[in-house]
């Protein structure tokens, strides 16, 4: 099935939920443009999750998506944060940060019956999960009101895993893609692939629809996704720069910069792998830190480092989330953006037939 028909949308397009640099305005202008706008729902608490949705219902009257996480929380580990603060202190000390008073936390919280409860009131299109899929009983609520459901695939095994759950369409996730990877089945990142090889494998391997994601930042990347069978693709990096955007100034001026050609995955901003510009914490720690704790107990340790940093407006201590494809960034409204990769479907898929203006 073609993605638009599947997702009720012009444009076989979905805008990659990002948390932390967009919520609901993104959202609307990608929905307006013909495209599947997404509202990144991981870092939201339910008030604000709530005011977002009545933001997208008030705005836009196009199919939306609705991201959350479905990882497990972990139970804090008190030696594991005090060696990880330990690590930190010399950089502590050097902006003047008192230990004493940086809250644990977790700033990231999975999919939960609370959130189920605002979703269903407002009955949003699409919802796409990141980290695998909620519980049974969640994830038949989510089906209730008709959503269809897509999920992250960084595998083939985890692709056929969704798909034996009964997703309706994969996001096969290329090792390029920025943020945080969607694996679930394995932590093994030597087990992921650039998205010229996981696309046609998933393809391959599955009966559902598959989103090419991952290294898409302009319109001939569309039609090489779509030459390699995707139904669709989800792109996110290009739209940080657009002026719906929350992304901060440290890190637009650094994707304008050189910093944007060499990425990393590391797990020092929050305890999972997730790909970032590399920074001054990623040398000098390393990428990947066997002290840092388990995903998302890591964020709040480096949190007052990072706030520091910028304003002295330096990213040297955030996670600077981007692809390893950042040429298609620009600051351009997403509209304008969406307009322009939809120029990669006239010769990769037959059922396009032009953006909405």
């Amino acid at each position: 099935m073609h993605l638009s028909t599947l997702l009720g949308t012009q444009l076989p397009l979905v805008q990659a939920p990002m948390a932390g640099v967009q919520g609901s305005a993104m959202a609307v202008a990608v929905c307006n443009a013909g495209g599947l706008g997404s509202l990144p729902a991981a870092m939201l608490g339910l008030d604000v999750l709530r005011d977002e949705l009545e933001k997208i219902r008030a705005q836009t009257s196009r199919p939306y998506n609705v991201n959350f996480f479905c990882h497990v929380p972990p139970a804090p580990d008190a030696a594991r944060e005090a060696a990880w603060r330990a690590r930190l202190a010399p950089y502590y000390q050097e902006h003047g940060v008192d230990v004493a008073n940086i809250p644990a936390g977790p700033g990231r919280a999975p999919f939960t019956p609370e959130a189920a409860a605002v979703l269903q009131a407002f009955r949003p299109p699409v919802v796409s999960f990141h980290f695998g899929l909620p519980a049974p009983a969640l994830l038949e609520q989510v089906r209730s009101w008709g959503a269809k459901v897509l999920a992250s695939a960084t595998t083939v095994d985890e692709a056929l895993w969704l798909q034996a759950r009964g997703v309706d369409a994969i996001i096969a996730q290329g090792l390029e893609a920025g943020g945080h990877r969607g694996h679930f089945l394995s932590t093994d990142l030597t087990r992921q692939l650039g998205s010229l090889a996981l696309l046609p494998q998933i393809v391959r391997a599955v009966q559902v629809p598959v989103v090419a994601a991952g290294g898409i930042a302009d319109a001939r990347g569309v039609a090489a996704a779509m030459a390699l069978g995707a139904a669709g693709v989800q792109v996110g990096t290009a739209y940080l720069l657009c002026d719906e955007a929350s992304t901060s100034a440290v890190h637009r001026a650094a994707l304008q910069s050189n910093a944007a050609q060499h990425t990393a995955l590391t797990n020092l901003f929050t305890g999972r792998p997730a790909r970032g510009m590399v920074n001054r914490a990623m040398r000098e720690l390393g990428a990947i830190h066997p002290d840092a704790p388990d995903f998302p107990l890591a964020t709040s340790a480096m949190a007052p480092l990072r706030a520091e940093a910028e304003r002295l407006g330096q990213g040297d201590f955030s996670p600077l989330w981007a692809g390893q494809n950042t040429s298609g960034c620009r600051a351009v409204s997403a509209a304008e953006l969406t307009y322009a990769l939809a120029q990669g479907f006239q010769n990769g898929a037959k059922a396009w037939s032009g953006p909405a203006r």
